[in-house]
């Protein structure tokens, strides 16, 4: 059975996780399993060393008073992750997904992932989490590490979800953008949408008849494609592209360069990731 894992902090980008994977579940005739995990760090108030100079009695009823803390503050987040569950149930049939199951657990997102990616055939997850600084345009602090982590496509769902109707794939002939093209052509996910295929480059040479290659790998898929190669820095060519053609998905591979080389280059991945206003699909 095709499955969809939608991944939930109860955020504002929450509903339109929801319905990113219900239009995903739609498209590919699958079921949705929401996933909210309560990441005990999160959790636990900090406990600090209270060995210096204070009495015995007033540091025992200080922790005493740090342990009713924690045990209320986990029952609050129990309760939290229930109502965040039941209005993703709530919102996904909503959305007409009736094949819903809706889980909870304890622990960090990125390694419930690998247990839970193994039955899913997407992942979906909102470009900001609960915690995230939405005036500097900072990212969730999961988004990274699970898109690096995930062996599965994974769906960055932008702030609202607008109908998809034209998608572009930004193509390099990397084994992630290759990997994304055969997606493409073999699976109903993106059938029947408009396709566009952009290499940013030089035309002529290897890269025009990769990106040939490509394109009628595509249109042997049934897509109806438009191909072009165009020059300029790929972060402000491909957001340029998006905003003209009025594009509605973004299909990119996923941080080609090693961890290192981001943090003293950065990536394009990123860049487009806190920038495009549209949500981007995501291969390894």
């Amino acid at each position: 059975m095709t499955r969809i894992l939608a991944c939930s902090d109860g955020s504002v980008y929450a509903s339109s996780v929801y319905d990113h994977a219900a239009w995903a579940a739609k498209r590919m005739s699958a079921g949705v399993e929401v996933l909210h995990v309560l990441d005990h760090h999160r959790e636990q108030a900090a406990t600090a060393d209270f060995t210096g100079n204070i009495g015995v009695d007033a540091r025992d009823e200080l922790l005493a008073q740090l342990a009713e803390l924690d045990e209320a503050k986990g029952k609050l987040a129990q309760q939290k992750a229930k109502l965040i569950l039941q209005d993703a149930g709530k919102r996904l049939l909503e959305d007409g997904i009736t094949d819903v199951t809706l889980t909870r657990r304890h622990g960090s997102l990125v390694e419930t992932l690998e247990e839970f990616e193994e039955r899913a055939d997407l992942v979906v997850i909102g470009k900001r989490g609960e915690a995230a600084d939405f005036d500097r345009l900072h990212l969730g602090a999961n988004l990274e590490r699970v898109v690096r982590a995930s062996r599965r496509p994974v769906l960055v769902a932008s702030r609202a979800f607008k109908p998809v109707e034209r998608l572009l794939i930004a193509f390099d002939g990397s084994a992630s953008t290759r990997k994304a093209v055969d997606y493409a052509a073999r699976q109903p996910l993106l059938r029947g949408l408009d396709c566009h295929l952009l290499t940013v480059g030089q035309p002529g040479g290897e890269a025009e008849e990769r990106l040939n290659q490509a394109r009628d790998q595509l249109v042997s898929g049934g897509l109806t494609v438009q191909s072009a190669i165009l020059p300029g820095e790929p972060e402000e060519v491909i957001a340029k592209y998006v905003e003209d053609k009025q594009i509605n998905l973004l299909v990119i591979g996923a941080y080609g360069h090693s961890r290192i080389r981001h943090l003293i280059v950065g990536s394009t991945t990123t860049v487009m990731i806190r920038t495009c206003h549209v949500p981007i699909l995501m291969f390894r």
